[in-house]
């Protein structure tokens, strides 16, 4: 009798454990059909200060590529910022999330999310943040912000907000103290626009952005320079949420790995940030590549923000 249960606990498990593989792979056989779940929650951050339909638009391609891979079905939203997301997925309400690079730091630190993949335009996964001026400022350092109005984008932000305090702070120009404005913008878009239309002297934002609003013909060739450029930024990854199984884990990252080979996603339909077409995903992009931003987060610490804050509410 004790044999009989043993193994009939032992068939029970591995048909568990088989149902279990099925569901997070979706079906793989011929004429199987594909296993059926809940909708997988994705949420992105809102990229560029455009809308939430554009963002969609970018990534919706590419999620129902990987899904049609998998089986998997995938409900796609867009934060209402970048701290949103990361508190979505640290409270467990997201499965997959598109994050900027410093907003992934911050929830990789609080256990809540780990890398799915990041893209890759010609053998490069990596982007800029700079400080732009008008192309006629007499501004021609970081140090000769002192006194001078500056615009942000979000606060999590790490290359509207986070790497351009941080190249501040490094040539001793502390921005709650030192820049006679602090302006949060809460995109690069709008900050851009601040500077265009004369209400700061300078305005942070990545390379991305700007030169999006080039292609659109927002702003015109010359009408702005660099101030002054980030080291390179790993592009903003997607990520996983940490409680998910293991082999949903691992389907997900194989399905990234390789859906520019798929027939469902032709090139154009392949996007990364801020809508621009990339070449694939690498689903074995090194976690160290974000020591890098983890060190800038750090000394853009909690204090640094308050005291922005505060400035920028006091104007």
């Amino acid at each position: 009798m004790k044999t009989t249960s043993f193994r009939a606990l032992k068939l029970a498990l591995a048909t568990l454990l088989t149902l279990a593989l099925a569901f997070a792979l979706g079906g793989c056989g011929k004429d199987a059909e594909p296993a059926r779940q809940a909708p997988l929650r994705v949420m992105l951050i809102p990229a560029d200060g455009g809308t939430a339909t554009g963002t969609l638009a970018d990534f919706a391609p590419l999620f129902k590529a990987v899904g049609e891979q998998t089986g998997l079905e995938f409900d796609l939203r867009v934060g209402q910022s970048y701290s949103a997301v990361v508190e979505a997925m640290k409270a467990g309400l997201v499965d997959v999330a598109w994050l900027g690079p410093v907003a992934y730091v911050q929830a990789r630190d609080a256990g809540a999310a780990e890398l799915l993949a990041v893209s890759v335009l010609d053998g490069q996964s990596v982007y800029y943040a700079a400080i732009f001026v008008p192309r006629d400022s007499p501004v021609t350092s970081i140090e000769q912000l002192r006194g001078k109005s500056v615009a942000f984008g979000d606060v999590n932000s790490g290359s509207s907000f986070t790497y351009q305090v941080a190249m501040m702070l490094e040539k001793g120009l502390d921005p709650a103290r030192d820049l006679g404005a602090i302006r949060l913008t809460g995109s690069h878009a709008a900050s851009l626009s601040a500077l265009a239309e004369g209400q700061v002297d300078a305005a942070c934002l990545s390379f991305e952005s700007y030169v999006r609003a080039l292609d659109s013909g927002i702003i015109e060739p010359d009408a702005f320079r660099v101030l002054a450029r980030s080291n390179p930024i790993p592009n903003p990854p997607m990520a996983l949420h940490t409680g998910l199984p293991a082999p949903l884990k691992q389907a997900l990252k194989e399905a990234f790995g390789r859906v520019h080979e798929t027939a469902a996603a032709t090139p154009e339909l392949i996007r990364g940030y801020g809508g621009k077409r990339v070449d694939r995903y690498d689903a074995n992009f090194p976690e160290s590549a974000f020591d890098g931003p983890a060190r800038t987060l750090s000394r853009v610490d909690d204090e640094v923000r308050a005291a922005m804050l505060r400035k920028a509410g006091a104007q």
